[in-house]
């Protein structure tokens, strides 16, 4: 699996590497057909600040990609509310994958 964590308007200090690692890290045990994650670190200029650290992450699986995004005003809340976000897609996709592979065994029965 390759993990690129990237910063735009902020440097990636070594605590948050390692804190996007450890939470990415239940993604990633959960479902084990990753192929590559991608996070994209950010403070935007807003106005507003509660929304102003964002955190986006797009992961390669087998088949398709999951993107999710979270905004908030501290940005390792933001990383907790984009891994939860993720955690649930890769549920779901994960399943799919289930009830089709379940569908093929009726199939040949």
């Amino acid at each position: 699996m390759n993990l690129t964590i990237s910063g735009h308007h902020l440097e990636v200090t070594p605590a948050l590497r390692n804190y996007v690692t450890a939470k990415l890290d239940r993604v990633t045990r959960n479902f084990d057909q990753v192929v590559d994650v991608k996070v994209l670190l950010s403070l935007e200029n807003q106005k507003e600040k509660d929304k102003r650290q964002r955190a986006e992450c797009r992961i390669g699986v087998k088949g398709n990609d999951l993107f999710a995004e979270s905004s908030h005003e501290d940005l390792y809340a933001a990383v907790d509310e984009l891994v939860d976000k993720l955690d649930r897609q890769i549920e779901r996709h994960r399943g799919k994958l289930q009830s089709h592979d379940r569908a093929s065994t009726k199939h040949l029965m």
